[in-house]
């Protein structure tokens, strides 16, 4: 049996800009639940509780998500980025016995994990390695995996063609170590590609074939998603809430809750102590209300939502099916969010918001995302100088954290704000702003005398 799983949580995460800059990606949280949290918690629930978390970049942010986790996990830090395959075989250092490798930014269905692990020590291949099929994406976007008959044949980075990529989910033998120790920093790619000098674990996986061992290859059963790019945090923040949903069996509700006779109530209430659903309160889906968060005076929640602990939402705000919001938040009158949001965002007063939104995120008055262009299209983004159109939510806003918009300032589709920046009052944003800028609006101004004798006596 498989006792001991590898977390790589060392990558800077470039591609996840705004939301890489003061955290790692593995410690985003998804429904409130930090990604590499999430995943510990999966894989202590299977009997996997000697975890191994090798952090580089935003060290603090990872042991931070992990602080109480019931699996007794020790930490190593990776010096240089060298990549995946050499961060874990840094991890595997000392250890006995076979061993999973997980993404610590994978949002992955705790079946995929149960399912690979009992394929690997059923089978007892060299190694095994979880796939998806690729659906809408395109395969220049990621590593691909060339499969027949449940068993890897070939790999290739960002290839032109393939229906089938990794998913950053491996189990290996203690034989297998040699392949990630010898990895030759660079990964197979076709003609005219560019790889990085990095040590890539699908490259040691070609290696083992190349040399006629068996790599078995399983298709993920239920829902995996990569936080890859911003727009992977709606897509998992979607996935996560509707498995909750998909598991709940009643209503939850601790005795110190309290829910109106005047709400009107269509889901099932996972209600914290304290929580409280006010007069006129509309839930259309199932609602996770936190310790000491209030739904007050006609607030409307659209369909399965998360609210963290100490949130308050009122005033016939509206809350989209699907979003979570963190904790302290105050979502106010004739607000509409949908999305996700971190902790401590103030979103009052007719603000229009669809996206995602980073800690401590201050929206003023009338602040609104335009989210459907004039030709109908989705917005063609940049993720470091590489074009890319986003499978999902390619015309949604993203808020870094501590970033502040001034009354009626307009976000057009796609648009990121960085990190501790500020979009002015008036400001219609067209371009991305980055970290630590603030864009204002300069009023031309024209002052002459005007009364009674101006106006026509």
């Amino acid at each position: 049996m498989i006792q001991t799983a590898i977390l790589l949580a060392a990558g800077a995460g470039t591609r996840f800009w705004p939301y890489n800059v003061v955290r790692n990606k593995c410690a985003f949280p998804i429904a409130n639940v930090p990604a590499v949290r999430r995943l510990s918690d999966d894989l202590a629930a299977l009997g996997i509780t000697r975890q191994v978390v090798v952090v580089g970049a935003g060290e603090a942010s990872v042991r931070a998500a992990l602080r109480g986790a019931s699996a007794d996990i020790a930490f190593v830090r990776q010096a240089h980025p060298d990549g995946t395959a050499a961060a874990a075989f840094l991890g595997a250092a000392g250890i006995d016995g076979d061993i999973l490798v997980v993404a610590a930014d994978s949002v992955t269905d705790r079946a995929n994990l149960a399912a690979l692990r009992e394929r690997f020590e059923r089978d007892r291949p060299l190694a095994a390695a979880l796939t998806q099929p690729l659906g809408a994406e395109s395969s220049l976007d990621w590593l691909i995996a060339y499969v027949d008959d449940g068993e890897l044949r070939g790999v290739e980075g960002h290839s032109r063609d393939g229906d089938r990529r990794f998913c950053g989910v491996y189990a290996f033998r203690p034989e297998a170590l040699a392949f990630l120790r010898d990895n030759p920093a660079l990964m197979r790619v076709g003609v005219g590609g560019m790889p990085p000098v990095e040590t890539e674990i699908a490259q040691s996986l070609q290696m083992m074939v190349d040399e006629g061992e068996t790599v078995a290859v399983i298709d993920a059963p239920g829902f995996h998603v990569d936080l890859d790019k911003p727009w992977h945090i709606l897509e998992a923040n979607g996935r996560v809430i509707g498995a909750m949903a998909a598991a709940l069996e009643g209503h939850q509700i601790d005795p110190t809750a309290r829910v109106h006779d005047g709400a009107d109530i269509g889901g099932r209430l996972v209600l914290g102590p304290g929580a409280v659903i006010g007069n006129r309160v509309v839930v259309d889906g199932d609602l996770w209300l936190g310790a000491g968060a209030k739904a007050l005076n006609g607030a409307i929640v659209q369909g399965h939502a998360v609210i963290g602990q100490g949130t308050v939402v009122r005033d016939y705000c509206q809350i989209g099916g699907g979003s979570s919001l963190g904790a302290r938040g105050v979502y106010g009158h004739g607000a509409e969010f949908s999305g996700v949001a971190l902790d401590t965002v103030y979103c009052y007063h007719y603000c229009e918001i669809w996206g995602v939104v980073g800690q401590a995120v201050d929206f003023g008055a009338a602040t609104v995302c335009g989210n459907l262009r004039f030709d109908d299209r989705d917005t063609v983004w940049r993720i470091k100088g590489r074009p890319e159109i986003p499978t999902t939510a390619a015309n949604a806003a993203y808020f870094g954290d501590f970033c502040r918009t001034g009354v009626n300032a307009i976000i057009m589709p796609g648009r990121r704000l960085g990190v501790y920046s500020i979009c002015g009052p008036g400001v219609i944003l067209h371009d991305d702003l980055p970290d630590r800028t603030m864009i204002m609006v300069a009023q031309q101004v024209t002052t002459r005398p005007w009364g009674p004798e101006r106006y026509g006596w």
